[in-house]
């Protein structure tokens, strides 16, 4: 991971660990400059990923500004943690359905960019809220860097183990959605009814090194789930 990328996560983490609100003022660039020992131009490359992310603003000659104003019970679209970071106010269980050693399909190949020979960790689950069913995910982990998973791991949070456990570090990913309508297999295990909407979302997780590590399929109740995305002058 490179410096300014670094100090982008212990900024964040400032802000969650002061519990700043959106406005709120951040220390100064020259305070910031002596508090990592790093020059300008790395402080600046750090706050522009943050405005990017939608963590914070700048306005030129009052200073830097906290943005994020979280809104209970919705999920980010741009977040690379998995979404039990954005529901942390939720009882977020998950009750995992299949979990084997296997090899990829074609598709999950494709998009984690390994040969069919390779082994993969397949995992079915439901993730549910406040014991509602939130959706139902099937994900693909290539089994050369996610190396060990079980059942326990599954049913909590498997991000919080690739982070913590595994000390693997997540950088970006590419997200798909398109709506649908239910099958009779994704409404039995949402508890709804087949041709009911659905939300349906591939995603594409990478280290920082840009390999990709995990291929996820996620099914949403569209009665359940609710979710937001930060734009600014970058996206628009």
């Amino acid at each position: 991971m490179l410096k300014y990328q670094q100090i982008a996560i212990d900024i964040e983490k400032y802000i969650e660990e002061h519990a700043l609100q959106q406005r709120d003022k951040l220390p100064v660039l020259e305070h910031l400059m002596a508090q990592f020992e790093v020059s300008k131009s790395t402080i600046t490359k750090s706050l522009d990923l943050l405005e990017r992310k939608g963590v914070v603003y700048q306005v030129r000659g009052s200073g830097i500004f906290v943005r994020r104003q979280s809104r209970k019970g919705y999920i980010s679209l741009l977040s690379n943690q998995g979404f039990k970071k954005d529901l942390e106010e939720f009882n977020v269980t998950s009750e995992v359905i299949e979990l084997t050693v296997c090899k990829p399909t074609k598709e999950a190949a494709h998009n984690l960019n390994i040969e069919l020979s390779s082994d993969v960790y397949y995992v079915k689950r439901i993730r549910c809220v406040n014991g509602k069913t939130l959706c139902l995910e099937e994900s693909y982990y290539n089994k050369a860097f996610i190396t060990y998973l079980n059942k326990e791991i599954a049913s909590e949070s498997i991000f919080h183990y690739i982070k913590e456990g595994l000390g693997l570090k997540v950088g970006f990913s590419d997200i798909y959605l398109h709506v649908d309508k239910l099958n009779d297999e994704e409404a039995d295990y949402l508890g709804l009814k087949k041709g009911d909407p659905k939300l349906f979302m591939e995603s594409v997780f990478h280290l920082t090194n840009g390999q990709p590590f995990d291929f996820s399929k996620v099914t949403y109740n569209f009665e359940q789930s609710q979710f937001f995305l930060q734009a600014n002058s970058h996206l628009l």
